[in-house]
């Protein structure tokens, strides 16, 4: 069955709510980084400002950021590089009444009439995801050659021989554009194909060598010998891996850094505003975007994700957002976002990626 993007209905701006709205008001920045007060802050959805009698769609959008209108259109921007003169739309409401209109409803996601009393409606292990994965497999079809699917991965995978392979196919395969990981992905995978273990436990048997808890150390201790990821992936020759398949078809990743970091790899970003600059480079072009099996990084990239992207011919579409974790609080949490498009699934994250690359016909 072939995929299609679900059609976005923008609002009639003909009737009387629009028409009677005042334009947004508009305050300079007094001071660099110091948003006025009463600002408006962003939401994930679409929001259209009013400014000289037209009303703007802000072309982005990333939560608690603050709209700015520079030359015709509004630009969203981190309240921390905010410069003095610019033009931030300041009010709280939401339905015209300052010139602010957020629009969750565009892409006509509301279900048909429901009971009062159900059974099973949250995401939990008891939740069936059949249809979910059917979902994925024609997602990733169509995102291969329309989109750009923007991965977010804790260390999990690096765990577990087929996990790995599964990754890697899928990389081979034109269905990741991008990686957003930390330091312990990276260096367990590069653990796993340099020593065949995973912080000391063999990646397949899960038997634990003798001084497997110096493994991880060693690997990080080899890559800096070399001083990058692809001198010790070409000195050392790892052939198999998701970093290696990364650097071997050309896929960007981010390595963000955290405060219990060994070593860390070279390519870590130490700077958390640096490491937010880094990923949000790539958010700002996701159209899909799959977490699995790390709280701290989803919620930072769910953050930064908006349900909606403008693309280059104005035409305004969905994002997809997927949560997967064997923790039912955390795909919850992100499921909650407030947007239909946020979806959960409550699996083991090495079963996951194996089913997706199988059930797109990928050979392991």
């Amino acid at each position: 069955m072939a995929f299609h993007l679900r059609k976005y209905y923008p609002p009639d701006f003909s009737g009387d709510i629009f028409q009677n709205a005042p334009d947004a008001a508009l305050r300079a920045v007094q001071k660099d980084g110091v948003a006025p007060e009463g600002y408006h802050s962003m939401s994930i959805f679409p929001e259209y400002f009013k400014v000289n009698g037209e009303w703007l769609l802000a072309e982005e959008s990333r939560m608690d950021c603050v709209p700015v209108f520079s030359d015709g259109r509004i630009l969203i921007v981190e309240p921390r590089r905010l410069k003095k003169g610019d033009l931030v739309v300041c009010g709280r409401t939401e339905d015209c009444r300052e010139g602010i209109y957020v629009y969750p409803d565009g892409f006509r996601e509301q279900e048909g009439e429901k009971d009062r009393f159900l059974f099973r409606q949250g995401r939990s292990r008891e939740t069936a995801f059949s249809k979910d994965y059917d979902e994925i497999y024609d997602l990733l079809r169509y995102e291969k050659d329309h989109g750009y699917v923007v991965w977010v991965m804790g260390p999990a995978f690096a765990f577990d021989s087929d996990s790995r392979k599964a990754f890697s196919a899928l990389i081979k395969g034109g269905y990741v554009d991008a990686v957003l990981a930390g330091n312990a992905l990276a260096t367990h995978d590069l653990e796993g194909a340099y020593l065949h273990t995973a912080l000391g436990q063999n990646i397949y048997t899960q038997e634990n060598v003798p001084n497997g808890h110096y493994n991880h150390l060693d690997t990080i201790n080899r890559v800096r010998y070399y001083g990058s990821i692809p001198a010790f992936i070409e000195q050392e020759h790892i052939d198999n891996g998701i970093i290696y398949s990364c650097e071997k078809y050309h896929v960007p990743y981010v390595l963000a850094g955290s405060i219990r970091d060994d070593g860390p790899l070279p390519p870590v970003i130490g700077n958390v505003y640096d490491a937010q600059d880094a990923m949000r480079s790539h958010v700002r072009k996701a159209t899909t975007v799959i977490c699995m099996a790390t709280m701290l990084h989803t919620i930072a990239t769910g953050n930064m994700t908006p349900s909606y992207r403008v693309l280059p011919d104005g035409t305004v579409r969905q994002v997809y957002f997927y949560c997967v974790d064997i923790a039912e609080f955390t795909v919850n949490k992100l499921a909650d976002r407030g947007s239909l498009a946020a979806h959960g699934i409550v699996t083991n994250v090495q079963d996951f990626i194996v089913n997706i690359a199988r059930g797109l016909g990928l050979s392991l």
